[in-house]
């Protein structure tokens, strides 16, 4: 066993946590600014800022099922890495990364094609009008351009961060995110090429992520290195990937499905500047979800790993801590969203006659569609928990629950009776149905685990 399997099999679980969640955490903060940033940008241009944050809002959808086909390979690259691990196959966890890199790769250059191609007809079916669209259009086309980066970069990273690299996968994702702030303006106001700009700063961004997340990929530092004799697509190693990896695709492709219902029962019932106002509410929810997701990525190894040993109870005690943080942290952004829901708002679009309206949905929106907010502790690390172990189609259940069973037929039924209201009713309504079952299905495992037999003791004086 060498330090760094020892340290997840036996290390103190609070510190053990922090150190793989807190690098993991501040990299999903920094990664949320790709869009966050472009979002608190474009919001500012004078005179467009309005149309032209709806017209972003609209290319929401499109992105996450980019997202979707990044975390099926990444996610579940990770999690047969970090089980490999566990179980000290050191060669199948390589074999697995390479074959992350070959299949994000194949991929990522089918997405860009049809992505360039098929742009405008997908944002007219996404609830685009003749206004938002002459700004959807060349953010989403320029976008396109640097699928390959963004596709191939996350998966790696992902992958490295399950073999127990927390501070690679970290750096990797701050360097992109801090370059895109800093080169945001620059290309939007300075060289005056307002929404385009935004994407090609993203664009740049990524290549810089992905050249350095590769660099660190085949470094002889890593527990498990990139080797070109593994490039070779092996089915058998993609078809456990992607087992464990659509929970996370599927949750993203709902999430875009979700995105599309939502924004034309918007466009319905308030027109373009209610698209533009869930535009900045999703953007207040990911600055808040996203240090979740960070939490995730630090517990995966430690789950995945001790799992994989057979180590039930320790188990139980880091997903118990996990819950708690994740909780806590809630609760505290739900009091800032009850307390001061027009500061929030007004941080992502600057204020004029032109914006009041979205201005106004928003501020009436935000506390609506957050009022369940601190339950989203208790899901997303059940669903994580899930994936970590490798039990797919539990992790499905989980993950859909929320994001389409519920929440599509929710977005198209209660405008009806409440109009704008219904719409930012329904995500507290569907997140509150889906924590009883998830809750349900928590405790279900938990029996479970505890009628598992413990691992026999190690013999001492032998060999680890």
């Amino acid at each position: 066993m060498n330090p760094r399997e020892k340290e997840l099999a036996e290390r103190s679980l609070w510190p053990l946590i922090l150190k793989y969640s807190l690098p993991a955490i501040i990299g999903m903060l920094v990664n949320a600014l790709y869009n966050v940033v472009d979002r608190f940008y474009i919001g500012r241009i004078p005179n467009i800022g309005a149309d032209a944050l709806s017209g972003l809002g609209v290319t929401f959808p499109i992105i996450c099922a980019v997202l979707a086909f990044t975390l099926l390979i990444g996610i579940g690259g990770a999690s047969c890495i970090s089980i490999r691990l566990g179980k000290k196959d050191r060669e199948g966890a390589e074999e697995v990364l390479g074959n992350v890199l070959s299949s994000a790769a194949a991929v990522s250059v089918m997405l860009s094609a049809a992505g360039i191609l098929f742009a405008d007809n997908a944002l007219r079916f996404f609830g685009a009008s003749d206004v938002t669209i002459v700004y959807a259009s060349p953010y989403l086309k320029t976008y396109f351009t640097g699928t390959f980066f963004f596709v191939t970069g996350v998966a790696v990273n992902h992958s490295l961060r399950g073999s127990g690299s927390p501070y690679v996968s970290a750096t990797t994702q701050v360097l992109g995110a801090v370059l895109n702030v800093i080169l945001d303006p620059v290309f939007i106001f300075v060289f005056d090429m307002g929404v385009e700009g935004a994407a090609i700063a993203t664009v740049i961004s990524q290549a810089a992520s992905f050249c350095w997340v590769m660099a660190n990929a085949f470094s002889k530092k890593n527990t498990v290195r990139l080797r070109v004799k593994y490039l070779r697509p092996r089915l058998r190693i993609l078809l456990r990937i992607a087992s464990i990896g659509i929970s996370p695709f599927l949750l993203q492709l709902a999430a875009s499905a979700v995105n599309i219902v939502a924004n034309h029962a918007l466009k319905t019932y308030g027109g373009d500047n209610a698209i533009g106002a869930m535009t900045v509410i999703s953007s207040v929810s990911t600055l808040f979800v996203m240090p979740l997701f960070g939490l995730n990525q630090g517990l995966q190894p430690i789950l995945g790993y001790n799992y994989g040993a057979e180590n039930y109870g320790r188990v139980k005690h880091a997903l118990r801590h996990q819950m708690t943080l994740a909780t806590a942290h809630l609760t505290l952004c739900y009091a800032v969203v009850m307390l001061a829901p027009s500061a929030l708002v007004e941080f992502f679009i600057l204020k004029s006659r032109e914006s009041e309206n979205l201005i106004q949905l928003a501020t009436t929106g935000l506390p609506i569609f957050m009022l369940v907010l601190p339950l989203l502790g208790f899901q997303i690390p059940a669903t994580n928990y899930f994936q970590s172990i490798g039990k797919a189609g539990v992790a499905i259940v989980v993950t859909l629950l929320r994001q389409v069973i519920l929440l599509i037929p929710l977005y198209i039924l209660l405008p009806r009776f409440f109009g704008m209201r219904g719409i930012w009713y329904a995500a507290p309504v569907s997140d509150s149905i889906a924590f009883l079952i998830s809750a349900a299905v928590m405790e279900f495992e938990r029996r479970r685990l505890a009628a598992l037999p413990a691992p026999p003791e190690p013999v001492k004086g032998a060999r680890a």
